[in-house]
């Protein structure tokens, strides 16, 4: 019997078995943030065990609320920025270096295939989208982490979406993943590694393959993946070839080692969904779960007051292309606030040279600096009470972009439309 990807990098990672179906892991990587890390850092500090495992291994931003908004805040910063001096961590991201930790982690090529990768933050299933483990965790969990670099998991049951077909015109990677959500629910994958594969997969970017791990979590899933394949080396290169850190001497014999990281075909799956992606429409959530969706023409008409575009989930490069793609000549509703907020500096600065930055600002946006305040509603966009957001990111939680507000999940193109309209609509997503 095969194997898949999830079950062979717990294999290779592998530290102890103390119970069950607990395995210990030994982590490549721990990332942090300033929202989570200092509750563990400072737990650690009054056990007096102020150390990390490897201070080459941990990568830390702030990115969440950024720059600071009060004292709590500042402080908070305060905390991850003395503890990365203090242990010598020389990969910490402060202000005006900084980006939405999901974005800036990968475009510094910190994830690899066959990683383990942990956080106090439960998009780390990001990251799955280079064919690693990546899974977000409590406070105990990250401390024993950043102590000792182990992560103990329940063995990884694998559910397959095979994805074939080729996706209409206005329809993205968001659409497929809030579809998919929908058809198996914010419970139907819980305690299981998402596999995506198929057709459509392989056509896809690595920044929509990362709009698909994403949201593995909201369908309870502990990490999305995905196959790493010559896409994924291209990415990577910069990192792992001749010019980064030399680990290949060409692209092929990279694609032949990434290859031990790929699902056998006789591998054992807890279920599989067949899904032609050409059958999915542009699609927004409604309410407040992330399987409560329906299409742009089912939510036509339903008015916004704010446009969020940005979040680890869509904030990248090709985001904010789609976006500006709808923008561009044209001006936002009269009614409606739009905010955008490129993901990383680099994804800022390539926005500024395409000239997408002065399509945003001549139909009205504000633009932000990069930060993941939004999202959470914690700075720089939150609602009032009663207030609706079109957004791309990927929490339609009650109150979960301001006490009292209503979020509709979508894709950049759909939210950039919605500006346009004042309203959620299907017409006109692309010039």
């Amino acid at each position: 019997m095969g194997k898949t990807i999830a079950e062979k990098i717990f294999d290779a990672h592998l530290v102890d078995k103390p119970f069950g179906e607990a395995w210990v892991l030994a982590l490549d990587a721990v990332f942090c943030h300033e929202i989570t890390t200092p509750v563990a850092i400072n737990d650690l500090v009054a056990k007096g065990m102020d150390s990390v495992y490897d201070p080459d291994r941990i990568k830390a931003v702030i990115d969440h609320v950024t720059p600071a908004k009060d004292s709590k805040t500042a402080l908070q910063g305060k905390i991850m920025r003395d503890w990365a001096k203090r242990q010598g961590i020389k990969d910490f991201f402060d202000i005006g270096r900084n980006g939405v930790c999901h974005a800036l982690f990968p475009e510094k090529g910190f994830v690899r295939p066959g990683y383990t990768v942990i956080m106090g933050d439960s998009h780390t299933c990001t990251h799955g989208a280079f064919g690693a483990f990546a899974a977000g965790v409590g406070t105990t969990d990250l401390e024993v982490g950043i102590l000792k670099g182990v992560c103990a998991f329940q063995y990884p049951h694998s559910i397959k979406f095979e994805l074939s077909g080729e996706l209409r015109k206005g329809v993205y990677a968001k659409d497929v993943i809030l579809t998919i959500i929908s058809k198996i629910g914010v419970n139907g994958a819980t305690n299981c590694v998402m596999e995506f594969v198929g057709p459509a997969v392989d056509r896809m970017r690595m920044d929509e393959r990362m709009t698909l791990c994403n949201m593995a979590i909201e369908a309870g899933g502990t990490c999305g993946v995905c196959m790493p394949d010559a896409t994924t080396v291209d990415f990577l290169w910069p990192f792992v070839g001749p010019a980064g850190e030399k680990l290949y001497a060409t692209k092929e014999e990279a694609l032949a080692d990434y290859g031990k990281w790929r699902s056998d075909p006789d591998a054992s799956y807890k279920a599989v969904h067949r899904i032609d992606v050409s059958t999915i429409e542009a699609v927004a959530t409604f309410g407040y779960k992330p399987d409560q969706v329906k299409t742009l023409h089912e939510l036509e008409g339903t008015k916004v007051d704010q446009v969020y575009i940005g979040s680890c989930t869509n904030g990248r490069i090709e985001d904010l292309r789609a976006a500006a793609a709808v923008l561009r000549g044209k001006r936002i509703a009269d009614t409606v606030r739009a905010v955008v907020s490129p993901a990383t500096p680099a994804v800022y600065e390539q926005a500024l040279k395409e000239g997408l930055i002065e399509i945003f600002m001549a139909a009205g946006c504000c633009v932000t600096n990069p930060t993941c305040g939004a999202c959470l509603g914690m700075s720089n966009g939150v609602l009032a009470e009663g207030e609706v957001c079109a957004s791309t990111t990927n929490r339609n939680f009650f109150g979960r972009m301001g006490k009292g507000g209503m979020v509709h999940l979508m894709s950049p193109a759909s939210a950039a439309t919605a500006a346009i309209a004042g309203s959620i609509t299907s017409a006109g997503q692309r010039p």
